[in-house]
């Protein structure tokens, strides 16, 4: 979720003949030399096949949306089909794939996943009030853990509150304790009785990763890193305490508070609870794409839960809750899971805030992931470009299972 402000849309022409992988728009190539095994790096050109054609779609959005870098990896059954960076992270700073940015939402992706496993070993279970693990929360007693995770709770999202995005748009490096962006949301009346409707609530997965502390008895970081990115293989994702990205760093860009500025080390600490910050690179998010897809940290019965945990059918405006609020209708084919967004037959999360926009979307039926990340230039559209150039990649790589957000 993000928060936007108007912008000038520039759609400029589009490139012409197709460039190497790696090469953006008035860059040369940086000379080649060997890549540490297991390394996050450009694939060998020159593209051919479905690499060129993905690699098209990257240059031409690029060009199209007016963006600094365009970072992405596609990869399908057989393995990698392109890994690429275009433009540039600063001036005269080439992107690169080993570059680390800020992935959002695909923590509350993780938490779900973890709090599947711990059901799992009798450890909770979904349908415990969340007063059992944090007895202080208002309506803690009515709220259960599978509705934070499922955002079914009828908590407001503390992003919309009025004063909230007034004081983080006047001080964009505070730090927010997650007592205060939970006590936003919990100062306020239920939007509606919890789990009869949907909206999205960044309170909820901030009370999520508290109630996993108590459950598990380890700090969520911990937590996080011994049941996903340790599995996973995840070796470039960490959770930040402070608005460091280690090194190196795709810089991020926005002109959400009217005018063109960094925004790269602005402080994250209100997008969710500590210990879930993310940096990634983008070989960690394909990863991360193929192994929350697939189902890998968890039993069938729980997959097949986190892809459906009662929300379809959920999701509509009422007196108490307007369309402005209660925004998404959750059918069969568009769906909220538990943490994850179901989308036709793909499974994804699309983090999008502060300059920084990408996406992880898995395909099953073709065992396909493409991973996008894209910082914006001084004219670039607000929205997800990310998602919009892995419509096109999909639309491109897997006729009649085109990947169509709304």
């Amino acid at each position: 979720m993000r928060r936007t402000r108007t912008v000038l849309l520039c759609i400029a022409g589009l490139m012409g003949a197709a460039l190497p992988a790696g090469t953006a728009a008035g860059l040369e190539p940086a000379a080649a030399t060997p890549a540490a095994p297991g390394a996050c790096v450009n694939s060998p050109g020159p593209a051919q096949g479905d690499a060129l054609k993905v690699l098209t779609i990257a240059q031409q959005a690029q060009k199209e949306f007016g963006l600094n870098a365009v970072v992405l990896r596609v990869s399908s059954a057989e393995g990698e089909v392109l890994t690429t960076a275009l433009g540039e992270s600063m001036t005269s700073v080439p992107a690169e794939p080993s570059m680390q940015f800020r992935t959002g939402s695909v923590a509350i992706v993780y938490m779900g996943a973890v709090l599947l496993q711990l059901v799992e070993e009798g450890k909770a279970s979904l349908d415990d009030p969340v007063s059992r693990w944090l007895p202080d929360v208002p309506h803690g007693s009515e709220i259960t853990l599978r509705m934070l995770g499922s955002s079914t709770s009828g908590l407001h999202d503390y992003v919309t509150d009025p004063a909230f995005v007034a004081e983080l748009e006047a001080k964009p490096f505070r730090k927010w304790t997650a007592a205060e962006v939970i006590g936003i949301a919990t100062d306020k009346p239920l939007l509606y009785e919890p789990g009869t409707n949907w909206s999205y609530s960044h309170a909820n997965f901030a009370l999520l990763g508290e109630a996993l502390e108590k459950i598990s008895g380890l700090p969520l970081d911990r937590l996080l890193k011994e049941r996903v990115y340790g599995p996973l293989e995840l070796s470039a994702t960490s959770n930040q305490y402070t608005p460091q990205i280690p090194e190196p760093v795709l810089h991020a860009f926005t002109s959400e508070r009217g005018t063109y500025e960094e925004s790269t080390f602005w402080n994250p600490s209100w997008t969710t609870t500590p210990g879930a910050v993310l940096v990634q690179n983008i070989c960690d998010l394909d990863r991360s794409a193929r192994g929350i897809g697939t189902g890998e940290l968890l039993s069938a019965k729980s997959f097949k839960t986190q892809l459906d945990p009662g929300t379809i059918g959920l999701g509509h405006p009422t007196a108490s809750c307007p369309d402005s609020v209660c925004l998404l209708t959750n059918t069969a084919a568009h769906h909220f899971g538990l943490g994850v967004i179901v989308v036709d037959d793909w499974i994804l999360t699309n983090p999008s805030f502060s300059g920084y926009a990408a996406i992880q979307a898995y395909l099953p039926a073709e065992k396909l992931a493409i991973s996008v990340t894209v910082t914006q230039g001084p004219k670039s559209p607000a929205g997800n470009s990310a998602q919009t150039i892995a419509e096109r990649i999909s639309a491109a790589l897997a006729p009649g299972h085109e990947l169509k957000m709304r």
